[in-house]
Formats: structure tokens, C-alpha cells, sequence
């Protein structure tokens, strides 16, 4: 069987994938990712023997970069994105049995376009339960679309969602899909996710709510034991003292870095703490030359967290999910997105530790967090939660694209829904 994996997203949803495409080769399939250009996701799916096509330009320029103002260069990178993913994907996607996609909405409404054109069977898959339509939760504002503060209904929020999604991706995709023979959709957002997404997140952490009007399939998170040493720089600091406290917020280009940086090697500092700092995209750097704290690049989480105090992130799926799996206290400062701000509500919920205030702590808001997680209370949770969270995510999620692939051959028609 031969696959297509398809994400436009930052590392933490690129690695779930990479942990997906390993499975489905260890049961026999053929596959390619195609996710953003970006150095760190080519060297990462390079190192785990996955093949990589690249699309669209690189996401950490887009995040971090200079971009074109207001409503009208927001729709222009979105169309740009469209344009790629139709090139990209129809030749990634040639001779292929599925396509599965996850990512950005314009990238995978493109996706699914593509693969109606091939007549192959496409799958849509999240790793939040927040952003599939729901009567439990409302939906995220769109970019320079604001949801009306006097509606509270959640299904009729995320009927305006539905709108906000055709108003700001429509017309580049259907102009795309008229090009290639294809009618036009009236509806993008519930086209792109199916009638029958997949929830690719631990049932804990990531919990979904019946009644709705989706058939959402939970395969539990797509973990993969991640083997690589740790540098040895962090290898000789770890072992050098006491288990510090890890801060970083991953391939979030928070604004005020140096002032984070500081308030949260202050906050550490004063429980006694060392500090153990991630640049990520944010590029958060040490306030001074004490040998007290680190500042580290690429490293494994999984076997990083498993040596540290506590974990201070920004919220992201695959951040929460490993610091969860890990059995480590943690501090959630959600920055900007629903999802994080969902899973800070969810490590709070859960006992395994706080949701911040905020995004921007300062020495103050931090130290009282650290105070609260870092009790016996918190870590014995912690550790009692951690031994509940599925490994086999992803190879459920294998095993179910082979049914797929296989059913539709049988029908000799792509299965969506």
C-alpha cells in the first residue's frame, strides 16, 4: 500500500505524523509526508527514514517574519498556500492508495480536492478535539473574522464559523478546483473535515463529547519512543545538580521574549530551583552567565522531561501530550491559540498541574504557579496520570488506514465519510 501523509503545522504536528508514517512502514506500506520546507521537520523525518516533499514556503518565515498587513496579505498567503498544496500533493499523491491530512484548513480542503481528483480515499485528522464542530465547546475566531459577542449558542457559532471559513478560502479553492475539472464547494470547512474526522489524541487529555452531529474516530495520540540521546551538553547539566525546570514555548514566536526568559529564570530561581531553557521560536536566551542555567536547541522530550522538576510550556498538543506521558508537573501559559488554551483548562482539570493566567507571566504569576505544581500532591497525580496514557495511537491509526485503503478498492469509489 502506498500513502500520502499531508500537514501544514508547526513541529508538534509534524511529529505525530512522522510517528504515523513509521508504523505503516513497519506493517508494509510505501510512504511520503509532505509538510512544510522547513530545516528542523526535513532533518527530523530524514532522521527516522520517512521521505519528505516539501510544500508551500516555510512555516517558522511565515510565524516569524515580516508578513503582508491586514485582511487582504492574510488571504494572499492563504492563496499562495492553496496554490502549492494543488501542485505539490497532485504529484506527491500519484499512484497512491490514501491520503490522510492534517494541518491548516486551506491545506486540507486542497488536500481532499486532490485526492477527489485522483479517486483515491482521504482521511482528515486532528490532534484536538476543539477544533471539530461541537455543541460542547465554541469555535476559535478566525483570522479578521470576530465571532459576535451576543451570540452564545455554540452551534450557531459555529455555523458563522462555517461562514468565516468560505469568506476567507472559498474562492481560492475553488478557483483551484475549477482548473482541474472539479464543481465547486459550498461549504470548505465541513468538506476538508469529513463526516468522519479522526481525533488523534489521548482520550485523557483529549476527550470527546458525545452528542454530535460528527462521527469523530479517537485513535489516542500518535506517540512514537523517541531513542536519541540527549546532547551532551544537557546530559553533563542534568547531571550536575538537581532536576531543574524546563521552560519553553516550542514553535511559538512569542512577543517579549528576553522579558519571559527573565521572569521565568527568576520564578525558578527562587524555588531553588536550575533552569533548562528551550530557544524554540521564540528564541528565549539566559538573562546572564550563571551556571545555574542552560539554553538548549533540538532535544528529545521524551527522555528531557523525564529528568526534570517540572515542565513550563505554551500548551501545544504534542508538548502537553509528552509532558502528560512523562509524569512531570507542569505550567501551561497558553499564547494564542484555542487548542492551547483548551489544554492548559485540561492539565488544571486533571490535577497534573496549572494553567497560567495569561500569556505573558512575570516573575510574580510564575512563582505562584511553580508554588502550586511543584507540591507531592501534583507530582503523585502526575505520575498516576501518566501511567494511563495509550502508546499505541499511532498503530491503531496504521491499521485503520490499511481498512480504508482496502475497503475502497473494494468499492472501487474513495471512502470520505
Amino acid at each position: 500500500m502506498r500513502v500520502l501523509l499531508s500537514v501544514y503545522d508547526s513541529r508538534g504536528g509534524v511529529e505525530p505524523l512522522a510517528g504515523l508514517a513509521v508504523r505503516l512502514r513497519e506493517l508494509g506500506a510505501q510512504v511520503r509526508v509532505c509538510a512544510p520546507p522547513d530545516e528542523e521537520f526535513a532533518k527530523r523525518l530524514a532522521g527516522m527514514g520517512v521521505q519528505m516533499a516539501p510544500v508551500g514556503p516555510a512555516l517558522r518565515s511565515l510565524a516569524t517574519g515580516a508578513r503582508p498587513p491586514g485582511a487582504a496579505g492574510f488571504q494572499q498567503i492563504s492563496a499562495e498556500l492553496v496554490a502549492a498544496h494543488f501542485d505539490t500533493l497532485a504529484e506527491a499523491a500519484d499512484e497512491c492508495d490514501v491520503m490522510l491530512a492534517t494541518g491548516v484548513l486551506p491545506a486540507v480542503a486542497s488536500a481532499r480536492s486532490v485526492a477527489d481528483k485522483l479517486g483515491i480515499p482521504y482521511v482528515y485528522a486532528c490532534y484536538q478535539a476543539v477544533t471539530l464542530p461541537s455543541p460542547h465547546h465554541p469555535p476559535a475566531a478566525r483570522p479578521f473574522r470576530p465571532l459576535p459577542a451576543e451570540v452564545s449558542d455554540h452551534l450557531a457559532l459555529w455555523d458563522l464559523d462555517a461562514q468565516s471559513a468560505n469568506a476567507l478560502f472559498a474562492e481560492a479553492i475553488n478557483t483551484h478546483r475549477a482548473a482541474i475539472g472539479l464543481s465547486p464547494v459550498d461549504n470548505i470547512r465541513d468538506y476538508a473535515f469529513t463526516g468522519r474526522p479522526w481525533l488523534a489524541a489521548d482520550p485523557i487529555l483529549g476527550l470527546w463529547q458525545e452528542p454530535a452531529d460528527l462521527e469523530v474516530v479517537q485513535t489516542g495520540a500518535w506517540l512514537l519512543p523517541d531513542e536519541r540521546p540527549l546532547p551532551p551538553e544537557v546530559q553533563a547539566f542534568l547531571d550536575a545538580g538537581t532536576p531543574p525546570v524546563y521552560v519553553g514555548f516550542g514553535s511559538m514566536p512569542t512577543t517579549g521574549s528576553h522579558e519571559m526568559a527573565r521572569a521565568a529564570i527568576e520564578a525558578i530561581r527562587a524555588h531553588g530551583h536550575r533552569a533548562l531553557l528551550s530557544r524554540g521560536w521564540a528564541d528565549l536566551a539566559l538573562i546572564d552567565d550563571q551556571d545555574d542555567c542552560l539554553a538548549v536547541g533540538e532535544a528529545n522530550h521524551q527522555a528531557l522531561f523525564r529528568r526534570v522538576a517540572a515542565v513550563v510550556h505554551h500548551g501545544g498538543a504534542g508538548t502537553t501530550t509528552t509532558a502528560t506521558w512523562a509524569g512531570v508537573p507542569q505550567v501551561v501559559v497558553p499564547q494564542q491559540t484555542v487548542d492551547q488554551t483548551y489544554f492548559a483548562s485540561r492539565v488544571a482539570e486533571l490535577g497534573i498541574g496549572i494553567a497560567h493566567d495569561g500569556p505573558t507571566p512575570t516573575t510574580q504569576s510564575l512563582s505562584a504557579a511553580l508554588t502550586a505544581a511543584l507540591t507531592p500532591e501534583v507530582r503523585v497525580r502526575a505520575a498516576a496520570v501518566a501511567a494511563t496514557i495509550r502508546t499505541d495511537g499511532a498503530t491503531v491509526a496504521a491499521k485503520l488506514l490499511f481498512d480504508v485503503a482496502d475497503h475502497a478498492a473494494g468499492r472501487q469509489r474513495p471512502l470520505h465519510s
